[in-house]
C-alpha cells in the first residue's frame, strides 16, 4: 500500500506540474509578449503535445504486455517488447515530423493574417515543434517502461524537471525580449536532456540487456494487435483534445486563442489529477489480470471510483469559487471578461474527462482496449463534427460547448465495465471468467 500511495503521489506530481507552472508562466508569457506571440507560443505547444501523443499511440499496450511479462517474470521478453515499441515510435515520430514540416507554411500563412507575427516566425516555431515530436515519442518509451515496473519517481523526477526547465526558460527569455523561435529552441534542449536521463535509468530493469531499437516481428505483431486500438483513440482524442486550439487559432487568429487556451490551463489539473493519482492502477491490475479473484478486482475498482469522485470535486469547486479573482490577477484586463465567460462550461467539459479515468485504466487493464477505443472512436467522431459545426457559427462559445459534450463522451466506458462487474460477482466470477480475468472479445 506505501508503494502505491508513492506511485500516486508522483503520478500526480507529474501530471500537475506542468499545468500548475503554465499557470505561473502563462501571464509572464501573455504580458512580455502579448496576446498574439503567446497565442503562437500556446499552439506550438499543443503541436508538440498533440504528435507525441500519436507517436506514442502503442505506449499503453506496450504498458499492459511488459507488466504481464514482469509478472511471469520474463524480463528478457520484456525487453524485446521495449525494443520494438521504441521502433514503432521513431517510425511515428519521424512520419508526424515530416507532415509537420509540409504542412508549416499553410498553417502559417492564415496565422499570420491575424497577428503581427511574420509568415516566416510562424513557419521556424511550427518546423522546431514537428522536430521536437521525436523527442516526446522517446521519452514516452522510457518513461512507462518504467511505469510498467510499477517505479514511478525516478521517472518523474526527470520528468518534471524537464518540463519545469522548459517552462523557466520560456519565462526567462520572454522577459529578456526573445520571441517564440528562442522559446522553442530552448525547449528542444530541455526535451533531450530528459529523454537521455530517462534511458539512462533502464538498467535497473534489464541489467546489461540491450535496449536498442529492433524490429522483432512477432513483438510487433503482440503490440499491433491492442495497440492499433489504443492508436485510434489516442488520435480521436488528439483530434478534440488539441485541434479545437489548433482550429481555432487557424480560423480566428491565436489572439482569439488567448482566453480560451489559458481557461483550459487553469482546468487541466481537474483531470491531470486523476489521470496520474489513477495511474498506478493500470500496471497493477495489468499485473494482477491473471491471478486475482474478481471480488479482489471488484473491491479495488469501487475504492478507485471513490477516490476519483473526491479527487475531481474539490478542485473543480475551488475553481468555480476562485478562478474568476485569479484569472483576473494573472490575465489583467486584456483577456479576463471574455475568459470569465467561457470558465464554467471549460471546468464542466474536465470534470466529466475526470470522472472517466477510472473506467478507462481499468477496462484496458483488463485487454479490452477494443472496447475502449471503439467507444472513445465513435463519441469522439460526434464531438468533432459539432465541434466544427459550432466554431463556425458561435465561434468561442460554440467550442467550448463542444467541449463539454467531448467530455461526456468519456463516461461512456462505464457501460461495458458495470456489466462486467455484474456479471463477474462472486456467485458466478468462477464460471463466467476464470482467474478473475477478462478475455478480450468478451463483453
Amino acid at each position: 500500500m506505501r508503494k502505491h500511495l508513492t506511485n500516486a503521489t508522483y503520478g500526480v506530481l507529474d501530471y500537475a506540474s506542468y499545468p500548475v507552472a503554465m499557470l505561473l508562466v502563462a501571464p509572464i508569457v501573455l504580458r512580455k509578449l502579448g496576446a498574439s506571440e503567446y497565442g503562437l507560443w500556446i499552439m506550438c505547444a499543443s503541436v508538440i503535445s498533440a504528435g507525441g501523443i500519436l507517436a506514442s499511440g502503442f505506449c499503453d499496450a506496450a504498458m499492459q504486455r511488459i507488466a504481464r511479462l514482469r509478472g511471469k517474470e520474463k524480463i528478457g521478453t520484456a525487453a524485446g517488447t521495449v525494443r520494438t515499441l521504441l521502433t514503432i515510435n521513431l517510425t511515428l515520430g519521424t512520419l508526424l515530423a515530416v507532415l509537420v514540416w509540409f504542412a508549416a507554411p499553410f498553417a502559417a500563412s492564415h496565422m499570420a493574417a491575424y497577428h503581427l507575427s511574420s509568415v516566416k516566425e510562424c513557419v521556424y516555431s511550427l518546423r522546431m515543434s514537428g522536430a521536437w515530436i521525436l523527442f516526446r515519442a522517446l521519452e514516452s518509451a522510457g518513461v512507462i517502461t518504467h511505469r510498467a515496473f510499477e517505479e514511478y519517481r525516478g521517472s518523474v523526477q526527470i520528468s518534471v524537471a524537464s518540463r519545469l526547465l522548459t517552462l523557466a526558460s520560456a519565462a526567462v527569455l520572454a522577459t529578456l525580449g526573445f520571441r517564440v523561435p528562442a522559446i522553442l529552441a530552448a525547449t528542444g534542449v530541455a526535451l533531450a536532456l530528459g529523454v537521455v536521463l530517462q534511458f539512462r535509468r533502464l538498467p535497473e530493469h534489464f541489467g546489461s540487456i540491450s535496449l536498442r531499437p529492433a524490429f522483432d516481428r512477432e513483438e510487433l505483431r503482440l503490440l499491433l494487435r491492442p495497440g492499433v486500438f489504443v492508436w485510434f483513440q489516442s488520435t480521436c482524442g488528439v483530434i478534440f483534445g488539441q485541434l479545437d486550439r489548433i482550429l481555432l487559432a487557424v480560423s480566428f487568429g491565436t489572439a482569439a486563442l488567448a482566453p480560451y487556451a489559458l481557461c483550459v490551463q487553469f482546468a487541466a489539473p481537474i483531470f491531470g489529477l486523476s489521470a496520474s493519482g489513477l495511474h498506478f492502477l493500470f500496471p497493477l491490475i495489468s499485473r494482477k489480470a491473471s491471478n486475482a479473484s474478481s471480488t479482489a478486482l471488484q473491491r479495488l475498482l469501487v475504492k478507485s471510483l471513490a477516490c476519483n469522485l473526491v479527487v475531481v470535486a474539490m478542485p473543480s469547486l475551488a475553481l468555480l469559487t476562485f478562478g474568476g479573482s485569479v484569472i483576473r490577477v494573472w490575465s489583467g484586463s486584456a483577456i479576463t471578461e471574455q475568459s470569465l465567460s467561457i470558465l464554467p462550461g471549460i471546468v464542466l467539459g474536465t470534470v466529466f474527462m475526470g470522472l472517466g479515468v477510472t473506467g478507462t485504466y481499468a477496462m484496458q487493464a483488463l485487454g479490452q482496449f477494443r472496447t475502449v477505443a471503439l467507444l472513445n472512436i465513435g463519441g469522439r467522431i460526434c464531438a468533432l463534427v459539432l465541434l466544427v459545426y459550432l466554431l463556425r457559427h458561435h465561434g468561442i462559445e460554440g467550442v467550448v460547448l463542444a467541449r463539454v459534450f467531448y467530455g461526456a463522451t468519456a463516461l461512456l466506458v462505464y457501460i461495458p465495465l458495470l456489466r462486467w462487474l455484474w456479471l463477474s460477482r462472486p456467485a458466478r466470477s468462477t464460471a463466467a471468467y476464470p482467474a478473475g480475468e477478462l478475455q478480450e472479445g468478451q463483453p
